[in-house]
């Protein structure tokens, strides 16, 4: 090789070797020197096991030359033509049924039969069970039934998929210990297992024949295992079959009809899983329920005697295993054991999940009904009207309350000494897992976690919403209650403004990390100023005072103690640090929990009332009329902006004055300047481009629909704004998720280039003008048609309303027309060359790139571009 290098001969990147009468080299790419020249045949190799179009090293697209057999003629013939549409069609139409019927299986059969299977079992006769097969062929509710149907096979997977990854989790991380031990005597010394734990092969000893003979396991009359069958790896062929099921033969994507099997066992899963795992314990919690003399009525009885059921079902379980234990039955005490845990791991998470949020959703609302002059009567109608809808929608609450909740105690510990907070458990800890404390821990250990959880939860509802709640109404008798339920007759609807907040605020808000920031600062501070007062900062912060982000403590290079203490401190301090025990120290924690309870009430009333003061100003400055009507999510949004903004200038500001009075200055002057480019770009971005793109929308799709020809259309600006901002959002979004062209080029560049980094000349000209331009157009034309054009034709004033309302609907329809006829053109274009290759194409060739061509054409943008800069 280097004596070819050094000869200066051509040879191949890939095999090294040179160029032939048979192979010729080419140099299909940018790349220059010795990575220039390839044969054809390696890269055709290559880009069949990389599945790359360009080369790796420059990224140019490398093109192939069709080679096409003599007798082609120079057009096609109509009967060529003809045949290969036909086959197209035909191919076309297979396609068609094959995938319908794959729809028609998966979403229309498998949960159709899912949810007349369910209705069928608890319809409590025998009647629905004989007609089964002929009510899974009925149309009689057929989308209810399938959507319910989906619901059902979405618990009954997520049911399967729990019950393997449950196994799963077993068996890395053990079972519980009275699972794991065995009643077995003593065995003697020479019979202890040895320490490679290979507790099947203890007594196994070789055969004369080269295999393995077991002792006092099998039958008596088994052969032992001998020649190939002694090295059968049963994980090859598991291996070989996962690799041949993929997502599309499963399916049936692939275009076989393999699927139906599938449907078929899927189907006979779902069944089986209903009725063990809804059936049977359903009718066990009624016979239990019967035999207690309870009754459940009501739209949650249901789910309750099922419950009931699993409780029921655990403890026979429990006490069946208790009776495998004594009488030494191995197998059906462990397979006990397993489905002991199966359940026991499924109501706790029921309870953990379900019932905990639950709870804390309705005691938010029920402690919160004065802040909405709301009353018990109203929530009960409301429970009687829509039950499961409010019981969601409490739960939705309980959770979101239960996941800050959390987060907060997560900050908290960044602020605290370790170990201050010992009786709530650390999500942060590696060694924490959930799942494995359910499977090892007793029902009881679980009990009194989930009462303790729920006290906590409690008393933290009543000092940040009741208690705050009471102080406001005492010192602000007038502020409260919060207007939820407005009929307003102004023309900004809630719509808008619910745009304006899903869209522009709340965005700012949640994209930014300062909140945490400022929250731990203000923790810090407090827990500094008290531990300052009552003499406990060894207990609440250590010896010495935490730095506001936690550091490394120092140790030597080069040791595995450090890289791992590192590895702690990263997310904050973990474990437990000893502090020293002052005089009085009951006392002081007693006083303690006092302050905490005072400032958490102070700090919550605060909450609820200055975000919602401002914005009720905010609103009353901007909407005079519309200020007492407005919904106060939008003034607590729209106060909790002001704030922000507040508190992040002067957050800016207090650093800027560290420096002098004159960084001060000049770090103003430069945000001021970078505050007028972002106003500018936001004026046409945020601005003038959502109100045409919504004033289009409206005159093309809502008046035609909404208002009668006799009535004349009422535009809103601020409406017409408030929804451009949606719709440019959502094109921005469908932009970014299509082809790569300049639109999307220029919105990427000027998302990279931020407000700091921003060019403002480049965002006009490249993002705003462009759609400017086109808006315009489509808002100018129709109306010139219609009010310059049309009335020199046409002289009837219905004719010419007429023709003023439709006109912009109806040049959409002529655009999607015309599109259309676009995409059948190339698509038509498509199918010729199809046509053409597989009927005369014999090859294809490699085409080599041009260095000149390039040279010239990077020349002439050089001197375009010193052109234009002149």
């Amino acid at each position: 090789m280097m004596d070819s290098d050094l000869s200066g001969a051509d040879f191949c990147r890939f095999c090294r070797s040179e160029a032939s009468s048979d192979r010729p080299l080419f140099h299909p790419c940018i790349c220059t020197g010795s990575i220039k020249w390839i044969h054809q045949e390696c890269l055709v190799q290559w880009m069949r096991y990389s599945r790359k179009e360009i080369c790796e090293l420059c990224g140019h697209r490398f093109s192939f030359m069709p080679i096409y057999s003599p007798d082609m003629p120079r057009r096609l013939p109509i009967r060529d033509v003809v045949g290969g549409l036909v086959t197209s069609v035909a191919s076309a139409v297979k396609d068609w049924l094959h995938y319908t019927l794959v729809a028609l299986a998966w979403l229309g059969i498998v949960p159709l039969t899912a949810c007349r299977t369910y209705r069928c079992l608890f319809s409590g006769s025998l009647d629905p069970v004989i007609s089964l097969p002929f009510d899974i062929v009925s149309a009689e509710n057929l989308a209810k039934d399938v959507f319910s149907g989906c619901f059902v096979v979405t618990c009954t997977l997520f049911s399967f998929i729990g019950l393997v990854w449950l196994r799963e989790q077993i068996m890395h991380g053990g079972g519980p210990d009275w699972m794991e031990r065995e009643n077995h005597p003593v065995a003697p010394a020479e019979e202890i297992p040895l320490p490679d734990n290979n507790n099947d092969r203890i007594n196994e000893a070789p055969g004369e024949d080269g295999g393995v003979r077991e002792e006092g396991n099998g039958d008596a009359g088994e052969d032992p295992l001998v020649g190939d069958e002694a090295n059968w790896n049963p994980m090859e062929w598991d291996r070989a079959a996962a690799e041949e099921l993929t997502w599309a033969r499963l399916l049936g994507l692939d275009g076989s009809m393999v699927f139906l099997e599938h449907v078929f066992w899927v189907v006979s899963l779902n069944t089986l899983f209903i009725v063990v795992f809804a059936f049977c314990p359903y009718h066990i919690g009624r016979l239990g329920a019967a035999v207690a003399g309870l009754t459940a009525e009501g739209p949650f009885a249901g789910p309750l005697t099922a419950l009931a059921g699993y409780v029921l079902v655990g403890a026979i379980l429990a006490v069946l295993h208790g009776m495998a234990s004594l009488l030494r039955l191995r197998s059906a005490k462990k397979a006990l054991g397993f489905c002991y845990v199966v359940v026991k791991v499924a109501l706790l998470s029921v309870v953990e999940i379900g019932v905990i949020p639950l709870v804390c959703g309705w005691w938010l609302d029920l402690c919160s009904l004065s802040m909405f002059d709301a009353t018990l009567k109203e929530r009960e109608a409301s429970l009687q009207a829509a039950p499961w809808t409010l019981m969601f929608i409490h739960w939705l609450v309980g959770m979101v309350y239960v996941y800050y909740f959390a987060s907060f105690i997560l900050l908290l510990r960044e602020v605290l000494r370790p170990g201050v907070l010992w009786f709530l458990k650390n999500l942060n800890d590696p060694d924490f897992s959930p799942v494995q404390e359910m499977i090892h821990l007793s029902v009881w250990s679980h009990i009194r976690r989930l009462v303790v959880s729920a006290m906590i939860f409690g008393t933290a509802v009543l000092f940040m919403l009741w208690l705050p709640i009471r102080v406001i109404k005492y010192v602000l008798p007038g502020f409260l209650p919060y207007a939820v339920a407005v009929h307003t007759e102004a023309p900004v609807n809630e719509l808008s403004l619910e745009l304006l907040l899903l869209q522009v605020i709340l965005p700012a808000l949640l994209e930014q990390s300062h909140t945490r920031t400022w929250l731990k600062g203000g923790l810090r501070a407090w827990c500094a100023c008290a531990a300052a007062a009552l003499g406990l900062r060894s207990y609440l912060l250590g010896e010495a005072a935490r730095d506001s982000e936690p550091h490394p403590p120092p140790n030597p290079p080069h040791q595995l103690g450090a890289a791992h203490q590192a590895l702690v401190w990263r997310d904050g301090p973990a474990g437990f640090e000893p502090y020293v025990r002052v005089s009085w120290f009951p006392l002081r924690l007693a006083a303690l929990l006092v302050l905490v309870s005072i400032s958490l009430v102070m700090a919550s009333a605060l909450t609820l009332v200055i975000p919602v003061a401002i914005g009720r100003k905010v609103m009353a400055l901007w909407l005079p009329k519309a200020s007492e009507g407005v919904h106060e999510l939008y003034t607590a949004a729209c106060g909790m902006y002001v704030c922000w903004a507040a508190g992040r200038g002067g957050a800016l500001a207090a650093g800027w004055a560290r420096g002098g009075r004159a960084a001060l200055l000049a770090r103003a002057a430069l945000w001021a300047h970078r505050a007028a480019r972002a106003a500018l770009a936001a004026l046409a971005l945020l601005g003038l481009v959502p109100l045409m793109f919504g004033l289009l929308l409206e005159l093309v799709l809502v008046i035609p629909l909404r208002v009668p020809l006799e009535q004349s259309p009422v535009l809103f600006v601020w409406q017409d704004w408030a929804l451009g901002v949606l719709y440019t959002k959502i094109v921005c979004a469908l932009t970014m998720m299509g082809p790569d062209w300049s639109m999307r080029r220029a919105i990427e560049k000027a998302y990279r280039d931020g407000i700091r980094e921003m060019d403002l000349k480049f965002i006009l000209t490249e993002v705003a003008a462009p759609l400017v331009r086109w808006l315009g157009l489509a808002l100018a034309v129709p109306y010139a048609l219609a009010h310059s054009a049309a009335p020199l034709l046409v002289s009837a004033p219905a004719q010419r309303n007429l023709l003023a309302r439709r006109v912009y609907p109806a040049l959409l329809l002529l655009a999607a027309l015309a599109a259309l006829a676009v995409f059948q053109i190339r698509q038509f274009r498509k199918l010729y060359e199809h046509i053409k290759n597989d009927k005369y194409l014999v090859g294809q060739r490699l085409v080599n790139y041009d260095h000149r061509r390039h040279k010239q054409q990077q020349q002439q943008q050089q001197q375009s571009s010193v052109s234009s800069t002149n």
